[in-house]
This record gives structure tokens, sequence and C-alpha cells, in this order.
């Protein structure tokens, strides 16, 4: 844990664990569009209108395991102090808003034709767009607040605090008498949906993990390189004012 805790090793692991994933993401996702165009069959009832499943899915698991990674990162900027751990969390908050949004506006593309509607205050779809709100607003605390310390530990906090909406987004099926259907991938008894959808639907989502993953960690190589160059840019105006004043001064 103290070698991840360590910038400089963050920073060598991305230099050569970057280029590979961008590999693996390519190769992944060109192989889920084949299956889902080529493999994957038309629902009986939905027809072609299906394949938005594809995208939708995988961008919902994704938008609910960026907010358990930025959680994650919080604990670390709570309790252990990581060095790296807010830059990790800051980085996972654009993430998570843009797969989010993903998933808001697939589902309502996917919810006109099914429900003949964009968009119904259903439990499930109101626990998301809160989850996309709570991103917005650590997006927009991260841009206020100006110390990054006391940035990390504020936003830790909210963070921790929106954590409840998670298990709400994921049972909210279950507990409330809903228009969105129940899970059908990841339940009790095994998935409920055919091998030919179900195979497509879980390369796609290994291929939204990876590019998650691989740009998650480009963001945080970036946010590293900006702390130090501002750093950098601080000391360099301390040291020229501290010069201005011996030159002043003799």
């Amino acid at each position: 844990m103290l070698r991840f805790a360590n910038p400089s090793f963050v920073l060598r692991v991305a230099r050569r664990a970057i280029p590979v994933l961008s590999v693996l993401t390519a190769l992944t996702t060109a192989l889920g569009l084949y299956l889902v165009f080529f493999y994957a069959p038309a629902d009986y009832q939905q027809g072609e209108t299906v394949r938005i499943m594809y995208l939708h899915v995988p961008a919902a698991w994704i938008s609910m395991f960026a907010y358990m990674v930025m959680s994650s990162a919080a604990l670390g900027t709570l309790v252990w102090r990581h060095p790296v751990a807010d830059a990790a969390q800051k980085a996972a908050a654009p993430l998570g808003a843009l797969f989010t949004f993903i998933c808001l506006v697939s589902g309502a593309l996917w919810g006109k034709p099914m429900w003949g509607t964009y968009w119904v205050w259903d439990a499930r779809l109101t626990s998301v767009l809160v989850l996309f709100l709570i991103y917005l607003a650590l997006i927009a605390l991260w841009a206020t607040i100006e110390e990054p310390a006391r940035a990390a530990r504020v936003s830790a906090v909210m963070t921790l605090v929106g954590l409840v909406n998670i298990p709400i987004i994921k049972f909210s099926v279950d507990w409330w008498n809903t228009l969105h259907q129940p899970a059908s991938v990841v339940r009790m008894g095994g998935p409920a949906i055919y091998s030919s959808m179900l195979w497509p639907l879980i390369v796609m989502a290994i291929a939204a993990t990876l590019l998650f993953t691989t740009l998650h960690l480009m963001s945080i190589r970036n946010e590293i390189l900006r702390r130090r160059l501002d750093r950098l840019t601080h000391q360099a105006a301390m040291n020229g004012e501290r010069a201005l004043r011996l030159e002043a001064a003799q």
C-alpha cells in the first residue's frame, strides 16, 4: 500500500499500464460490438431496440462502480491520509458523471418505444438521477475549494454520505413497484436472459470497465502532474519574491 501511496510509483505504473489497457479496451469494444450486431438476436417483443441494452446496462453498472471506487478513495483520504487517494476520487467524479449521463440518455431512448415516454418518476430512474446530481455536486465542490487538501476532505465526507444511494439504486426494483424490470443478470438463481444475449452484454460490460479504468488512470496521472506543476510554479514565485526582497534590501 505504501508503494501505491507514492505518486512517482503511480506515474510509473500509469506509463506502462495505459498503453496496454488502451489496446485491450479497443479490442474488447470491437469484439463486443461485433457480438451485439452480428450474434445477439433481436428480442421477440422489443425488436431491434433491445440493442440499446448493450450500451445502457454497462453504463449503469459503471456509474455505480465509479462511485464505489470514489468512495474507496474517500476512505483513503479520511482514514489513511493516502497521498494519491484524493487525486483518485477527484478523477473518478467526471467519469462517473459521464457514464451516469449515458445511462440516463440511453434509458430514455429505450423507454420511449417500450413505455411510451422518455421519463417516468420511477424509483430506479429517480435514484440514478440523484446519483448524477451527486456527481455534479462533487465536481462543483472540487472546483470551488481552492486548497486541494481541504477540498479532498470535504468531498470525501460528501461522497461517503452519498454512498447510501447505491443500495437504493440496486434494490429499488425489489423494494418498490416500478416500471423498471428487475435484475436479470446478477441475481439469485442465475441470469434470466439467454446466453446469446448474455455473452455480448458481458463483453460490453468488460469493455466499459476497461474504458473506465484506462480513463481513470489517465486522469489520476494528469492530476498528479498538475499538482506537481502547481507546486513548482508556487515555489518559483516564492523564490522570485524572495530574490526581489533581497535585492531591495541591498
